[in-house]
Protein backbone atom coordinates (compact mmCIF):
# COMPACT_ATOMS: atom_id res chain seq x y z
CA UNK A 1 0.00 0.00 0.00
CA UNK A 2 1.11 3.35 -1.11
CA UNK A 3 2.10 5.52 2.42
CA UNK A 4 0.53 9.31 2.79
CA UNK A 5 4.02 10.77 2.18
CA UNK A 6 4.65 8.70 -1.21
CA UNK A 7 1.50 9.76 -2.64
CA UNK A 8 1.79 13.20 -1.75
CA UNK A 9 5.43 13.13 -3.17
CA UNK A 10 4.12 11.45 -6.12
CA UNK A 11 1.64 14.31 -6.95
CA UNK A 12 3.81 17.19 -6.45
CA UNK A 13 6.43 15.84 -8.75
CA UNK A 14 3.89 15.40 -11.32
CA UNK A 15 2.67 18.93 -10.44
CA UNK A 16 5.93 20.48 -10.94
CA UNK A 17 7.14 18.55 -13.82
CA UNK A 18 3.72 19.71 -15.78
CA UNK A 19 3.93 23.55 -14.70
CA UNK A 20 4.00 24.21 -18.77
CA UNK A 21 0.98 22.08 -19.06
CA UNK A 22 -1.29 23.94 -15.77
CA UNK A 23 0.10 27.35 -17.36
CA UNK A 24 -1.01 26.13 -20.97
CA UNK A 25 -5.02 25.16 -19.33
CA UNK A 26 -4.86 28.34 -17.66
CA UNK A 27 -4.19 30.06 -20.89
CA UNK A 28 -7.01 27.86 -22.99
CA UNK A 29 -9.54 29.14 -20.24
CA UNK A 30 -8.86 32.89 -20.30
CA UNK A 31 -8.88 32.35 -24.91
CA UNK A 32 -12.65 32.04 -24.38
CA UNK A 33 -14.36 35.25 -24.41
CA UNK A 34 -16.69 33.99 -21.90
CA UNK A 35 -18.74 37.32 -20.53
CA UNK A 36 -21.56 36.28 -18.81
CA UNK A 37 -24.40 35.46 -21.49
CA UNK A 38 -21.92 33.87 -23.77
CA UNK A 39 -20.55 30.90 -21.79
CA UNK A 40 -21.66 27.90 -24.25
CA UNK A 41 -17.98 27.70 -26.06
CA UNK A 42 -16.16 27.28 -22.98
CA UNK A 43 -18.40 24.57 -21.49
CA UNK A 44 -17.76 22.77 -24.74
CA UNK A 45 -14.58 22.82 -24.39
CA UNK A 46 -14.18 22.42 -20.33
CA UNK A 47 -16.76 19.39 -20.93
CA UNK A 48 -14.27 17.75 -23.34
CA UNK A 49 -11.26 18.25 -21.77
CA UNK A 50 -12.57 16.21 -19.10
CA UNK A 51 -13.74 13.55 -20.89
CA UNK A 52 -10.45 13.17 -22.89
CA UNK A 53 -7.72 14.48 -19.85
CA UNK A 54 -9.88 12.75 -16.58
CA UNK A 55 -11.97 10.09 -17.76
CA UNK A 56 -14.54 10.71 -15.30
CA UNK A 57 -18.54 10.87 -15.90
CA UNK A 58 -19.56 14.20 -16.82
CA UNK A 59 -22.58 15.84 -16.86
CA UNK A 60 -23.81 18.83 -19.30
CA UNK A 61 -27.31 20.88 -19.26
CA UNK A 62 -29.12 23.86 -19.05
CA UNK A 63 -30.14 25.80 -15.87
CA UNK A 64 -34.16 25.29 -15.68
CA UNK A 65 -34.98 29.10 -15.06
CA UNK A 66 -38.99 27.77 -14.05
CA UNK A 67 -36.83 25.26 -11.63
CA UNK A 68 -34.88 28.16 -10.33
CA UNK A 69 -37.82 30.70 -10.27
CA UNK A 70 -39.50 28.16 -7.67
CA UNK A 71 -36.11 28.24 -4.97
CA UNK A 72 -35.91 30.64 -2.41
CA UNK A 73 -32.03 31.20 -3.16
CA UNK A 74 -33.23 32.38 -6.77
CA UNK A 75 -31.98 35.56 -8.15
CA UNK A 76 -34.08 37.14 -10.86
CA UNK A 77 -31.93 37.55 -14.14
CA UNK A 78 -33.30 38.39 -17.43
CA UNK A 79 -31.83 36.06 -19.87
CA UNK A 80 -33.08 32.83 -20.02
CA UNK A 81 -29.95 29.80 -19.48
CA UNK A 82 -30.68 28.34 -23.55
CA UNK A 83 -26.73 27.37 -25.21
CA UNK A 84 -25.55 28.23 -21.34
CA UNK A 85 -25.21 24.56 -19.61
CA UNK A 86 -23.52 23.71 -16.74
CA UNK A 87 -21.05 21.52 -16.38
CA UNK A 88 -19.89 19.03 -13.85
CA UNK A 89 -17.59 16.26 -13.35
CA UNK A 90 -17.49 13.49 -11.25
CA UNK A 91 -14.96 11.44 -9.98
CA UNK A 92 -16.14 8.15 -8.00
CA UNK A 93 -14.29 6.87 -5.34
CA UNK A 94 -14.09 3.53 -3.99
CA UNK A 95 -15.95 4.02 -0.84
CA UNK A 96 -15.11 4.62 2.75
CA UNK A 97 -13.90 8.36 1.95
CA UNK A 98 -15.28 11.31 2.53
CA UNK A 99 -16.99 13.40 -0.84
CA UNK A 100 -15.44 16.71 -1.80
CA UNK A 101 -17.28 19.63 -4.30
CA UNK A 102 -14.94 22.01 -5.82
CA UNK A 103 -16.91 24.67 -7.28
CA UNK A 104 -16.32 27.15 -9.69
CA UNK A 105 -17.73 29.49 -12.64
CA UNK A 106 -17.09 29.80 -16.05
CA UNK A 107 -18.55 33.45 -16.73
CA UNK A 108 -16.44 36.76 -16.85
CA UNK A 109 -17.09 40.28 -16.82
CA UNK A 110 -16.51 42.25 -20.31
CA UNK A 111 -13.07 43.68 -21.15
CA UNK A 112 -14.18 47.14 -21.79
CA UNK A 113 -11.96 49.26 -24.07
CA UNK A 114 -9.15 46.84 -25.15
CA UNK A 115 -7.05 49.51 -25.94
CA UNK A 116 -6.86 50.02 -22.02
CA UNK A 117 -5.34 46.45 -21.85
CA UNK A 118 -1.30 45.90 -22.36
CA UNK A 119 -1.84 42.81 -24.24
CA UNK A 120 -5.05 41.13 -25.78
CA UNK A 121 -7.19 40.22 -23.08
CA UNK A 122 -8.03 37.13 -24.67
CA UNK A 123 -4.23 36.01 -25.49
CA UNK A 124 -3.25 35.08 -22.14
CA UNK A 125 0.27 36.75 -22.27
CA UNK A 126 2.72 35.29 -19.76
CA UNK A 127 5.04 38.06 -18.34
CA UNK A 128 7.11 39.18 -15.65
CA UNK A 129 5.47 35.90 -13.91
CA UNK A 130 2.02 36.62 -14.27
CA UNK A 131 -0.54 35.28 -16.80
CA UNK A 132 -2.58 37.71 -17.90
CA UNK A 133 -6.31 38.44 -19.51
CA UNK A 134 -9.88 38.75 -18.80
CA UNK A 135 -10.60 36.08 -16.02
CA UNK A 136 -7.17 35.03 -14.68
CA UNK A 137 -7.45 36.13 -11.61
CA UNK A 138 -11.69 35.66 -11.49
CA UNK A 139 -11.42 32.98 -11.98
CA UNK A 140 -10.22 30.69 -14.17
CA UNK A 141 -6.81 30.25 -12.26
CA UNK A 142 -9.21 28.39 -9.65
CA UNK A 143 -10.85 26.48 -12.05
CA UNK A 144 -7.14 25.42 -13.63
CA UNK A 145 -5.53 24.73 -10.54
CA UNK A 146 -8.86 22.30 -8.95
CA UNK A 147 -9.03 20.76 -12.77
CA UNK A 148 -5.26 20.29 -12.82
CA UNK A 149 -5.17 18.68 -9.50
CA UNK A 150 -7.42 15.92 -10.32
CA UNK A 151 -5.71 15.30 -13.37
CA UNK A 152 -2.53 14.81 -11.33
CA UNK A 153 -4.16 12.80 -8.86
CA UNK A 154 -5.35 10.34 -11.63
CA UNK A 155 -2.34 10.65 -13.53
CA UNK A 156 -0.55 9.19 -10.93
CA UNK A 157 -2.77 6.14 -10.60
CA UNK A 158 -3.89 7.03 -7.49
CA UNK A 159 -7.43 5.58 -6.11
CA UNK A 160 -9.16 7.85 -4.18
CA UNK A 161 -12.10 6.72 -1.54
CA UNK A 162 -14.22 9.46 -2.09
CA UNK A 163 -15.93 10.80 -4.41
CA UNK A 164 -14.79 14.50 -5.97
CA UNK A 165 -16.98 16.53 -7.77
CA UNK A 166 -15.92 19.34 -9.93
CA UNK A 167 -18.28 22.00 -10.79
CA UNK A 168 -18.03 24.88 -13.69
CA UNK A 169 -21.20 26.89 -13.59
CA UNK A 170 -22.87 29.99 -15.21
CA UNK A 171 -23.97 33.21 -14.75
CA UNK A 172 -22.16 33.69 -11.19
CA UNK A 173 -21.15 37.56 -11.79
CA UNK A 174 -25.27 38.38 -12.06
CA UNK A 175 -26.93 35.91 -10.08
CA UNK A 176 -25.17 32.87 -9.00
CA UNK A 177 -28.21 30.96 -10.51
CA UNK A 178 -25.59 28.32 -12.17
CA UNK A 179 -24.16 26.88 -8.69
CA UNK A 180 -28.02 27.02 -7.24
CA UNK A 181 -29.16 24.80 -10.44
CA UNK A 182 -26.29 22.23 -9.47
CA UNK A 183 -28.01 22.35 -6.05
CA UNK A 184 -31.07 21.68 -7.26
CA UNK A 185 -29.81 18.94 -9.96
CA UNK A 186 -28.48 17.20 -6.68
CA UNK A 187 -25.00 18.09 -6.35
CA UNK A 188 -23.72 18.14 -2.88
CA UNK A 189 -20.60 16.46 -0.73
CA UNK A 190 -19.30 16.18 2.07
CA UNK A 191 -17.34 19.20 2.34
CA UNK A 192 -16.89 22.13 -0.46
CA UNK A 193 -13.94 23.93 -1.36
CA UNK A 194 -14.59 27.55 -3.82
CA UNK A 195 -11.78 28.40 -6.15
CA UNK A 196 -12.95 32.15 -5.58
CA UNK A 197 -10.11 34.79 -5.48
CA UNK A 198 -8.76 34.86 -2.58
CA UNK A 199 -4.93 36.05 -2.78
CA UNK A 200 -4.51 31.97 -1.26
CA UNK A 201 -6.30 33.44 1.92
CA UNK A 202 -8.15 30.46 3.47
CA UNK A 203 -11.66 32.17 3.80
CA UNK A 204 -14.27 30.37 5.69
CA UNK A 205 -16.91 33.69 4.63
CA UNK A 206 -17.88 35.75 2.04
CA UNK A 207 -19.74 39.29 2.45
CA UNK A 208 -23.60 39.73 1.32
CA UNK A 209 -24.19 42.53 -1.42
CA UNK A 210 -27.33 44.03 -2.18
CA UNK A 211 -28.45 46.54 -4.88
CA UNK A 212 -30.93 49.12 -4.83
CA UNK A 213 -32.83 51.76 -6.64
CA UNK A 214 -34.01 55.15 -5.21
CA UNK A 215 -36.61 57.39 -7.31
CA UNK A 216 -36.58 61.51 -6.44
CA UNK A 217 -39.06 63.59 -7.02
CA UNK A 218 -38.84 66.73 -8.18
CA UNK A 219 -41.54 69.35 -9.15
CA UNK A 220 -41.78 70.19 -13.25
CA UNK A 221 -41.67 73.85 -14.61
CA UNK A 222 -40.99 75.67 -17.38
CA UNK A 223 -36.75 77.14 -17.18
CA UNK A 224 -37.77 80.62 -17.32
CA UNK A 225 -40.10 80.67 -14.22
CA UNK A 226 -37.99 77.30 -12.52
CA UNK A 227 -38.17 79.11 -9.05
CA UNK A 228 -41.88 77.74 -9.41
CA UNK A 229 -40.56 74.01 -9.71
CA UNK A 230 -37.83 71.49 -7.93
CA UNK A 231 -34.95 70.71 -9.03
CA UNK A 232 -34.63 67.07 -8.07
CA UNK A 233 -30.59 66.97 -8.94
CA UNK A 234 -30.86 68.93 -5.69
CA UNK A 235 -32.31 66.80 -3.62
CA UNK A 236 -31.09 63.52 -5.33
CA UNK A 237 -27.77 65.22 -3.90
CA UNK A 238 -29.54 65.35 -0.49
CA UNK A 239 -30.42 61.46 -0.63
CA UNK A 240 -26.67 60.86 -1.75
CA UNK A 241 -25.19 62.33 1.22
CA UNK A 242 -27.74 60.35 3.28
CA UNK A 243 -26.61 56.83 1.81
CA UNK A 244 -22.88 57.94 2.45
CA UNK A 245 -24.13 59.09 5.85
CA UNK A 246 -25.46 55.58 6.03
CA UNK A 247 -22.18 54.02 5.43
CA UNK A 248 -20.92 55.89 8.56
CA UNK A 249 -23.14 54.50 10.96
CA UNK A 250 -22.85 51.08 9.87
CA UNK A 251 -18.91 51.30 9.60
CA UNK A 252 -18.96 52.68 13.19
CA UNK A 253 -20.80 49.77 15.05
CA UNK A 254 -20.93 46.49 12.34
CA UNK A 255 -18.23 44.52 13.39
CA UNK A 256 -17.20 40.60 12.25
CA UNK A 257 -13.50 38.74 13.89
CA UNK A 258 -12.95 37.61 10.26
CA UNK A 259 -13.16 41.34 8.54
CA UNK A 260 -11.13 43.57 11.42
CA UNK A 261 -10.85 46.07 8.50
CA UNK A 262 -14.84 47.36 8.61
CA UNK A 263 -14.18 50.12 5.88
CA UNK A 264 -13.56 48.21 2.97
CA UNK A 265 -15.84 45.29 4.30
CA UNK A 266 -18.87 47.07 4.14
CA UNK A 267 -18.68 49.81 1.58
CA UNK A 268 -22.32 51.79 1.14
CA UNK A 269 -22.39 54.15 -1.96
CA UNK A 270 -24.26 55.20 -4.92
CA UNK A 271 -22.74 54.46 -8.72
CA UNK A 272 -25.52 55.88 -10.50
CA UNK A 273 -27.01 59.30 -11.11
CA UNK A 274 -29.61 60.04 -13.45
CA UNK A 275 -31.47 62.82 -13.47
CA UNK A 276 -33.13 65.30 -16.43
CA UNK A 277 -33.89 64.90 -19.74
CA UNK A 278 -33.21 68.04 -21.26
CA UNK A 279 -30.22 70.85 -21.20
CA UNK A 280 -32.30 73.49 -20.30
CA UNK A 281 -35.32 72.14 -18.45
CA UNK A 282 -35.63 71.42 -14.93
CA UNK A 283 -35.02 67.61 -13.63
CA UNK A 284 -38.74 66.59 -11.88
CA UNK A 285 -36.97 63.14 -11.59
CA UNK A 286 -33.82 61.63 -10.22
CA UNK A 287 -32.64 57.59 -10.46
CA UNK A 288 -29.60 56.80 -8.04
CA UNK A 289 -28.45 53.24 -8.25
CA UNK A 290 -26.08 51.81 -5.78
CA UNK A 291 -24.84 48.96 -3.09
CA UNK A 292 -24.24 48.19 0.08
CA UNK A 293 -22.16 44.78 1.69
CA UNK A 294 -23.02 42.82 4.52
CA UNK A 295 -21.01 40.56 6.86
CA UNK A 296 -21.98 37.10 8.20
CA UNK A 297 -24.04 36.96 10.97
CA UNK A 298 -26.30 40.27 9.65
CA UNK A 299 -29.95 39.77 8.93
CA UNK A 300 -30.37 41.02 5.33
CA UNK A 301 -33.61 41.88 5.44
CA UNK A 302 -33.15 44.11 9.20
CA UNK A 303 -30.58 46.34 6.67
CA UNK A 304 -32.76 47.08 4.03
CA UNK A 305 -35.29 48.22 6.49
CA UNK A 306 -33.11 50.27 8.20
CA UNK A 307 -31.50 51.61 5.01
CA UNK A 308 -35.24 52.43 3.97
CA UNK A 309 -35.87 54.12 8.02
CA UNK A 310 -33.09 55.89 7.22
CA UNK A 311 -33.69 57.43 3.54
CA UNK A 312 -37.09 58.52 4.85
CA UNK A 313 -35.84 59.88 8.01
CA UNK A 314 -33.54 61.94 6.02
CA UNK A 315 -36.17 63.05 3.57
CA UNK A 316 -38.60 64.47 6.31
CA UNK A 317 -36.45 67.16 7.23
CA UNK A 318 -36.63 68.49 4.21
CA UNK A 319 -39.43 70.92 2.87
CA UNK A 320 -40.36 69.12 -0.36
CA UNK A 321 -38.99 65.28 0.03
CA UNK A 322 -41.26 65.57 3.30
CA UNK A 323 -44.36 64.90 1.26
CA UNK A 324 -43.08 63.14 -1.43
CA UNK A 325 -40.48 60.60 0.31
CA UNK A 326 -38.18 58.80 -1.90
CA UNK A 327 -38.75 55.11 -3.24
CA UNK A 328 -36.38 52.45 -2.72
CA UNK A 329 -36.39 49.62 -4.20
CA UNK A 330 -33.96 46.05 -3.91
CA UNK A 331 -33.55 45.07 -7.41
CA UNK A 332 -30.95 43.88 -9.18
CA UNK A 333 -28.01 41.79 -7.56
CA UNK A 334 -28.13 40.72 -4.22
CA UNK A 335 -26.10 37.88 -2.31
CA UNK A 336 -26.49 36.57 1.33
CA UNK A 337 -23.32 36.89 3.70
CA UNK A 338 -22.41 33.29 4.79
CA UNK A 339 -19.55 31.77 7.01
CA UNK A 340 -19.00 28.19 8.28
CA UNK A 341 -16.90 28.00 11.75
CA UNK A 342 -12.90 28.65 11.08
CA UNK A 343 -12.12 25.38 12.91
CA UNK A 344 -14.85 23.31 10.92
CA UNK A 345 -12.61 20.32 9.18
CA UNK A 346 -12.58 21.05 5.65
CA UNK A 347 -10.85 24.80 7.11
CA UNK A 348 -8.12 22.86 9.35
CA UNK A 349 -7.52 20.37 5.93
CA UNK A 350 -6.99 23.37 3.61
CA UNK A 351 -4.82 24.97 6.45
CA UNK A 352 -3.07 21.47 7.04
CA UNK A 353 -2.22 21.29 3.29
CA UNK A 354 -1.15 24.81 2.59
CA UNK A 355 1.78 24.16 5.44
CA UNK A 356 2.88 21.43 3.83
CA UNK A 357 3.45 23.63 0.74
CA UNK A 358 4.10 26.35 1.88
CA UNK A 359 5.59 25.65 5.00
CA UNK A 360 4.15 28.58 6.57
CA UNK A 361 0.38 29.11 8.40
CA UNK A 362 -2.43 30.31 5.80
CA UNK A 363 -3.86 33.81 6.55
CA UNK A 364 -7.58 32.79 7.94
CA UNK A 365 -10.08 36.17 6.30
CA UNK A 366 -13.09 36.87 5.29
CA UNK A 367 -13.91 37.54 1.62
CA UNK A 368 -14.49 40.90 0.64
CA UNK A 369 -16.72 40.13 -2.14
CA UNK A 370 -19.37 37.96 -2.23
CA UNK A 371 -19.88 34.46 -3.35
CA UNK A 372 -21.67 31.38 -4.17
CA UNK A 373 -20.68 29.65 -0.78
CA UNK A 374 -23.91 31.28 0.44
CA UNK A 375 -25.85 28.94 -1.76
CA UNK A 376 -23.48 25.71 -0.65
CA UNK A 377 -24.01 26.30 3.07
CA UNK A 378 -27.28 27.75 2.90
CA UNK A 379 -29.29 25.16 0.84
CA UNK A 380 -26.61 22.80 -0.94
CA UNK A 381 -25.67 21.07 2.56
CA UNK A 382 -21.99 21.24 1.33
CA UNK A 383 -20.16 23.43 4.19
CA UNK A 384 -17.84 25.26 2.07
CA UNK A 385 -14.65 27.33 2.20
CA UNK A 386 -12.72 29.48 -0.06
CA UNK A 387 -9.40 29.17 -1.23
CA UNK A 388 -8.09 30.27 -4.78
CA UNK A 389 -4.59 31.68 -6.45
CA UNK A 390 -6.68 34.69 -7.92
CA UNK A 391 -5.23 37.98 -6.47
CA UNK A 392 -8.66 39.93 -5.00
CA UNK A 393 -7.41 43.01 -5.93
CA UNK A 394 -7.26 42.10 -9.83
CA UNK A 395 -10.95 40.74 -9.85
CA UNK A 396 -12.79 42.85 -12.45
CA UNK A 397 -9.11 45.02 -13.12
CA UNK A 398 -7.81 46.21 -16.45
CA UNK A 399 -4.89 44.17 -17.28
CA UNK A 400 -6.33 41.43 -14.52
CA UNK A 401 -3.75 38.69 -14.01
CA UNK A 402 -2.86 35.86 -11.64
CA UNK A 403 0.85 35.09 -10.20
CA UNK A 404 2.17 31.76 -11.86
CA UNK A 405 3.75 30.62 -8.73
CA UNK A 406 0.19 31.01 -7.00
CA UNK A 407 -1.54 29.23 -9.77
CA UNK A 408 1.31 26.27 -9.49
CA UNK A 409 0.66 26.30 -5.28
CA UNK A 410 -2.66 26.42 -5.96
CA UNK A 411 -2.84 23.23 -7.42
CA UNK A 412 -0.97 21.23 -4.75
CA UNK A 413 -2.59 22.35 -2.14
CA UNK A 414 -5.63 21.24 -4.06
CA UNK A 415 -3.90 18.09 -4.81
CA UNK A 416 -2.73 17.48 -1.14
CA UNK A 417 -6.49 18.32 0.34
CA UNK A 418 -7.83 16.23 -1.94
CA UNK A 419 -5.69 12.66 -0.78
CA UNK A 420 -6.09 14.16 2.73
CA UNK A 421 -9.90 14.72 2.75
CA UNK A 422 -10.92 11.78 0.13
CA UNK A 423 -9.04 8.92 1.57
CA UNK A 424 -6.72 6.80 -0.82
CA UNK A 425 -5.45 2.96 -0.88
Amino acid sequence: MTSRLDSQQKVLSFIDQHKEDIIKFLRELISYPSVTGNERDIQNFISLWLRKELAVRVDVWEPDLDELKKHPGYVPVEKNYKDRPNVVGIYEGSGGGKSLLFNGHVDVIPTGPTDAWKSDPRGGLVEDGKGFGRGASDMKSGLAAYSMAMQAIIRTGIKLKGDVVLEYTVDEELSGNGTLAAIIRGYKADAGISGETSSLAVQPASIGRIWFDIHVKGKPAGVQRKWEGVNAIEKGYKIVKAVSDFEEIRMSHVRHPLYPNINETIPCLIGVFNAGSYPSALADTCLLQGSMATVPGEDSDLVKQRFVEHIRTVAITDPWLRDSIPTVKFTGYFAEPSEIPIDHNIVKTVSKSYEEVVRSKPIISGRTGAADIRFLNKYGETPTVIFGPGPTDQMHATNEYARIDDLITATKIYALTILEWCGHG
